[in-house]
């Protein structure tokens, strides 16, 4: 009976949160550096369970912090660190409001700075956890490297950010890892395989663009910070598994090929280089120049079963890849200069084209326009007035339409001035009862080899099918009214008085439908099984069947949606023809 009464907030949820206020002052942070040590650390707040326990008893808003994880900062070395740029901020301070300008230079040469490469090893122990976080940090640095020098962001870190995302695209480029774009509003969304990994990024697009008021860029800057450090860390572990120099440097050979006579008015000498690396034009230089690598082989070991199933899935599946990565190979692209000419120059690349555009437009192309061996002119305007007879001008969409359907094309739809096909996204898979676009039946049945059917022979066999149906409805209303005449005449003998004769006449056997037979058998036992529920098991079941009732309500939707807009199209087509 006896012992200590315990006391109210002290175990339990209570002690295994924190406000942070009382982290902040715990670790004698303003709240500025306490955020942006949370981001570095990859640390975030919490919402407790029982929020008026932790509270102790208050309903007021606070936001709380896990009490381990900030004993993990208290012996972290970058609070050290802020704590110095303080000092030094102070000192710096007190020496301009002296005049002491001999003091600011010596302060400014003993400026503290830290480094965030053991927190990198810290979140990531190995190189594929860092790859599988890598899709943040790439779209953050693309993002940053389109940033005008307007001081909104330091220079030095959109320079930063350009030089770390050229060298990923290089990477990409050598390595062949594309294997989807998708061009949609906010931006090009790319996919690429790296090393068993799925990354994901997306690229804005090359527009001037004016800074919005209500983005708190000081918070992007420092995810910026670590993001920097994490891409060098990959890109330089991704260069050594290929046998490049890192930082990247062109071919002699490709080098000598890119000089150019006035390269001072395409760049400043400490850029040139920089900008030769970002044309995407040139092959790196290796640390031990070699011949061409062989294409691996897969090994064969003897093995029955599922097992030679899905090894002949997987060889199947590698052979397809193989032959994406050879999509472009042998044809030689020129880009207008209207053309987003990175975006292009990148994905040709990356499936083995050659890629050139005009000496006036940007630094590294390697051939002019007169070139004969150019097999495709890729324009983005309704019309061009000289044009050559041996290449192909079509529109950029051709480019991107091709690698997400892993073949080349026909190039009738881009050519200019035509009305492009629906750019669809590869990143949309359908399911069984999804609406599918016929744009897209229509590639499926390109990618298998198949004729695609052209709408006048659907309209043909659908008008062929009509006809069929309405001959099979005339007979059977022949065959009642045949029945419904004998039945009248026997009702009209009765009424008269006269006998009718009575005949025996054998019967003939009816053939029972067993399939039909079937389907009713199992959809009684269908009927039965869900009679026969428990309540809560009969509720999660209805809630399954109401969701694909509704999937199938809004495939049927969109396919009416569709239909009104092409018989919109014909009709317009019709009246224009007609005038």
């Amino acid at each position: 009976m006896g012992g200590l009464q315990k006391k109210k907030y002290e175990s339990g949820s209570a002690t295994n949160y924190i406000s942070r206020n009382k982290a902040r002052k715990k670790l004698s942070l303003s709240l500025a550096d306490f955020r942006r040590l949370c981001i570095l650390k990859g640390i975030y707040p919490h919402e407790p369970k029982h929020k008026k326990k932790v509270n102790k008893g208050s309903t007021a808003q606070k936001t709380f912090y896990l009490l381990k994880d900030i004993r993990f900062l208290l012996h972290e070395p970058v609070v050290g660190k802020f704590r110095e740029y303080k000092i030094f901020v102070r000192k710096l301070r007190k020496a301009y409001g002296k005049g002491e300008w001999g003091g600011v230079e010596k302060l400014r040469e003993n400026k503290p700075a830290y480094k965030l490469d053991h927190i990198v090893k810290e979140r990531y122990p190995t190189f594929v956890d860092a790859l599988r976080d890598i899709d943040d940090a790439l779209s953050m640095c693309f993002l940053f490297s389109t940033f005008a020098r307007t001081g909104k962001c330091h220079v030095e870190t959109i320079q930063l950010c350009r030089r770390l995302s050229v060298e990923w695209m290089n990477y990409v480029i050598a390595s062949r890892s594309l294997r989807k774009i998708f061009l949609s509003i906010k931006g090009i969304y790319y996919q690429a395989e790296v090393l068993g990994q799925t990354i994901t990024w997306v690229v804005p697009y090359q527009f001037a663009h004016d800074h919005p008021t209500d983005v708190d860029y000081r918070v992007m800057a420092t995810f910026t910070e670590f993001y920097t450090t994490l891409l060098g860390f990959v890109n330089f572990r991704l260069y050594q598994t290929l046998n490049f120099v890192y930082p990247p440097k062109l071919d002699g050979k490709a080098e000598t090929e890119l000089r150019a006579e006035f390269e001072e008015d395409y760049a400043m000498d400490s850029e040139s280089y920089l900008e030769k690396l970002s044309a995407l034009s040139a092959s790196l230089a290796r640390v031990i120049s070699s011949a061409e690598d062989e294409e691996a082989e897969l090994d064969h070991f003897p093995v029955e079963g599922d097992d030679m199933e899905k090894l002949e899935a997987r060889e199947k599946a590698q052979q397809e890849q193989d032959r994406q990565k050879k999509l472009f190979e042998g044809l030689k692209f020129f880009l207008n200069r209207e053309v987003p000419r990175e975006s292009l120059a990148f994905v040709l690349r990356c499936f083995g084209a050659q890629v050139s555009w005009d000496k006036s437009l940007c630094i590294g192309s390697t051939y002019d326009v007169t070139d004969e061996t150019i097999t495709h002119h890729i324009v983005d305007r309704p019309s061009l007035d000289k044009q050559y007879m041996n290449r192909y001008y079509i529109q950029p969409q051709w480019v991107y339409d091709s690698v997400n359907a892993k073949m080349l094309l026909p190039v009738e739809d881009y050519f200019l001035g035509a009305t492009l096909p629906p750019h669809l996204s590869p990143f949309v898979e359908e399911k069984e009862g999804d609406y599918v676009p016929p744009e897209r039946l229509k590639l499926l049945a390109l990618q298998r080899g198949e004729r695609p059917v052209q709408d006048e022979d659907e309209e043909d066999e659908e008008e062929v099918e009509n006809d069929d149906d309405d001959d099979d409805d005339d007979e059977e209303e022949e065959e009642e009214e045949e029945e419904e005449a004998k039945l009248k005449d026997m009702e009209e003998k009765r009424t008269r008085g006269k006998a009718i004769s009575v005949k025996v006449t054998p019967g003939t056997a009816k053939q029972e439908n067993r399939q039909r037979l079937e389907q009713e058998e199992k959809a009684e036992e269908k009927r039965l099984a869900i009679m026969m529920m428990k309540k809560k098991d009969k509720y999660l079941y209805d809630k399954i069947m109401f969701g694909k009732k509704r999937k199938v309500r809004e495939a049927n939707k969109m396919a009416a949606k569709r239909k009104a807009l092409d018989e919109a199209n014909k009709s317009d087509r019709k009246k224009k023809s007609k005038k």
